[in-house]
C-alpha cells in the first residue's frame, strides 16, 4: 500500500512509525537473600479452592431426569474408603470425615508429595 493509500485508510492522517519497546532487565531482589532463596510471602494470601470428593456416579440423562426428593444415587466408593481432597482441582491428599463443633470436617490421612503431584500433571 502506498503512503497515500495508508493515509486514506487511516482517515487522512499520516501512518505512525512503529518503535521497538524497551524493557528494563529483570534482576533478583537484593533483599530476597542469596543462594537462590525464594520469598513466598507474595503468594501466601492467594485464595485457593479446597474440595472433597465422596465419590462419583454415571447416569443416563433419562435416569438423571427421574431423580426426585428421596432418590438414592449409588457412588463408586465403598463406605470407609478415604475421601479425595483437591486444591484447585488437583488431588493433594486423602482423608476421612469428622465432625467439629457440629460441622463436617476432614482429617487428612495421606498427603500426596509435591513430586508425585507434579508427576501426575505430566
Amino acid at each position: 500500500m502506498s503512503t497515500e493509500g495508508a493515509a486514506a485508510a487511516t482517515g487522512g492522517a499520516a501512518p505512525a512509525e512503529a518503535q521497538a519497546a524497551a524493557f528494563a532487565n529483570l534482576s533478583a531482589d537484593p533483599g530476597a537473600g542469596s543462594g537462590g532463596d525464594i520469598n513466598l510471602d507474595v503468594v501466601l494470601d492467594i485464595p485457593v479452592t479446597l474440595s472433597m470428593e465422596v465419590g462419583r456416579s454415571k447416569l443416563s440423562i433419562r435416569n438423571l431426569l427421574q431423580l426426585n426428593q428421596g432418590s438414592v444415587v449409588e457412588l463408586n466408593r465403598a463406605t470407609g474408603e478415604p475421601l479425595d481432597v483437591y486444591v484447585n482441582g488437583t488431588l493433594v491428599a486423602h482423608g476421612e470425615v469428622v465432625v467439629v463443633n457440629e460441622k463436617f470436617g476432614i482429617r487428612l490421612t495421606d498427603v500426596i508429595s509435591p513430586a508425585e503431584r507434579i508427576r501426575k500433571l505430566r
